[in-house]
């Protein structure tokens, strides 16, 4: 079993793994994936989610896992059970890889420590949300066909966001040049520990950048008092499409949602045609794919775009690749019929 805890503890070499098998998973989704079948995969809210706890539990139920959804609010720990004695319990029940999201920094490492089932990080605290980062990287190279030497802006509450933090390790591993922009008490108080420029100036963190992505306001982490007020956040940093048309040419345009209406983004740039926030969001589940079979040490599958041989169906397997039924009949002559 590994744990996916963390962007910054994963080497460019191991991103751009999980990258090839969740493109691999993306390209052929009509195809049999039972890399789980007989494991279960349990999921550990302790934080609201829409899009990630879905988005796992679909992943894990197209490999064939069984899912096991650990309601937090009628469970336990509502009469005071302890993060550590709940997760011990969901081994103990058979769990094979326990997704967490918690409110506190460093929860699912401190989980890890007492387990030997797998554990995924599904956002802890201000510390790091991985698997969202790795969904931006993928849509980012679907969309712009590279990571490398791209200049990416992200844009808002850096300071209490494990969203940035997982970015901007995860795109200056694969050599992407970061600038993280928002006003002064929303930058990270120490800017050195992160791979990346910052500036409070949003027209230089914009200008020519290739991505932008805009991050949500996080109220609910925020003592108070950090914006004057939220008007004048977005009418300072909320992105326009004059905003945008500094940026480079062809540059997309990202947030990992939910968004705030009229506040990080304007309606016109979210739902326009430099966004890229749906592809993100069908991305998180074949990302999370990958890093379910990559977590419990199954074979990822990759793409052999060169086969000539055409699919007349799949069938069950016992690993993570995908399985064809191969056709005497050569590609090309498919294509004509």
């Amino acid at each position: 079993m590994r744990h996916l805890l963390s962007l910054r503890e994963l080497s460019a070499e191991e991103i751009e793994t999980l990258l090839d098998a969740a493109n691999a998973y993306a390209e052929h989704s009509g195809l049999a994936a039972p890399a789980l079948r007989g494991r279960t995969v349990a999921t550990l809210f302790y934080e609201p989610s829409t899009r990630t706890e879905i988005s796992f539990e679909l992943a894990a139920k197209r490999l064939s896992a069984d899912v096991v959804r650990c309601d937090v609010d009628r469970s336990s720990v509502c009469k005071g059970e302890s993060l550590l004695d709940t997760v011990r319990t969901l081994e103990a029940l058979g769990a094979d890889a326990i997704i967490i999201r918690h409110s506190a920094a460093g929860a699912p490492h401190l989980a890890s420590t007492v387990l030997q089932a797998a554990v995924v990080n599904a956002g802890d605290g201000m510390h790091e949300h991985p698997t969202q980062g790795l969904l931006d990287l993928l849509t980012v190279r679907q969309r712009l066909g590279r990571i490398a030497g791209l200049r990416i802006a992200i844009v808002g509450d850096i300071r209490h966001s494990r969203v940035a933090r997982s970015a901007a390790w995860g795109f200056s591993r694969l050599g992407a040049k970061v600038t993280l922009v928002g006003p002064a008490t929303l930058l990270p108080p120490d800017p050195e520990a992160l791979p990346a420029r910052c500036t409070t100036s949003v027209e230089d963190g914009l200008r020519g950048a290739d991505v932008v992505m805009v991050l949500r306001m996080q109220l609910e982490r925020q003592a108070g008092g950090d914006v004057p007020s939220v008007r004048e956040y977005a009418a300072a940093y909320g992105l326009t499409e004059q905003l945008l048309a500094k940026s480079a040419p062809g540059a997309i345009v990202m947030h990992p949602g939910p968004v705030n209406p009229g506040i990080e983004v304007r309606d016109e740039v979210a739902s326009g045609p430099r966004s890229v926030i749906a592809q993100q969001v069908t991305n998180g589940i074949f990302v999370r794919m990958a890093a379910l079979v990559w977590a419990l040490e199954r074979e990822l599958p990759f793409v052999d775009s060169r086969s000539s041989f055409v699919d007349t169906g799949t069938r069950p397997t016992t690993n993570g690749q995908f399985v064809r039924e191969r056709s005497a009949v050569p590609a090309s002559a498919a294509d004509t019929e």
